[in-house]
């Protein structure tokens, strides 16, 4: 196996949405558009389109953390009336699952590494016995559901008995 490079903990749930943000430039012969936000009429030189709406860039906002979801990327998530960021709506709506290695939390928002269905926390990721810590590309064995560097697992198939085949 190959270790592949880290990915956000958890997917949308099922009928959960996200939706993309798209800015646009205001014409000048256009009649100003009124903001979702705030209600008022959008003067401004660009506007933002999300949710078949549309905002002055200070009003589409994360519900949690205020950060303007215009400038953290091109999209963003609604749940229980909500219009949240990717990590927001991770922290508060995510599912949580533990570490195959140290069985702790790892929170949805976090990255972690994945071995078929098992997932580990970034720090977890290593031998489990030798520690070596894996970078991206290396490559790992899973024997009986424990994380091995190349040599400790070819060491263990030598005391099995038998040489591991090279692929």
């Amino acid at each position: 196996m190959v270790v592949r490079a880290p990915e956000e903990g958890q997917q949308m749930q099922k009928g959960e949405k996200s939706f993309g943000i798209q800015m646009l430039s205001v014409q000048p012969d256009t009649k100003p558009k009124g903001c979702a936000g705030c209600n008022r009429k959008i003067k401004d030189r660009y506007l933002l389109k999300a949710l078949d709406k549309y905002w002055h860039e200070d009003c589409l906002k994360c519900a949690c953390c205020d950060c303007r979801l215009g400038e953290v990327g091109s999209t963003l998530y609604t749940k229980a009336n909500l219009i949240l960021c990717r990590r927001d709506y991770l922290r508060l709506f995510g599912v949580t699952g533990n570490c195959a290695a140290c069985s702790k939390l790892i929170p949805a928002f976090e990255m972690v590494m994945r071995a078929k269905e098992n997932v580990y926390h970034l720090d977890c990721f290593a031998c489990q016995l030798c520690n070596q810590r894996f970078c991206v590309g290396d490559k790992f064995f899973l024997k009986n559901n424990m994380i091995l560097c190349q040599t400790d697992y070819e060491e263990g198939l030598m005391k099995e008995g038998y040489a591991p085949q090279v692929r």
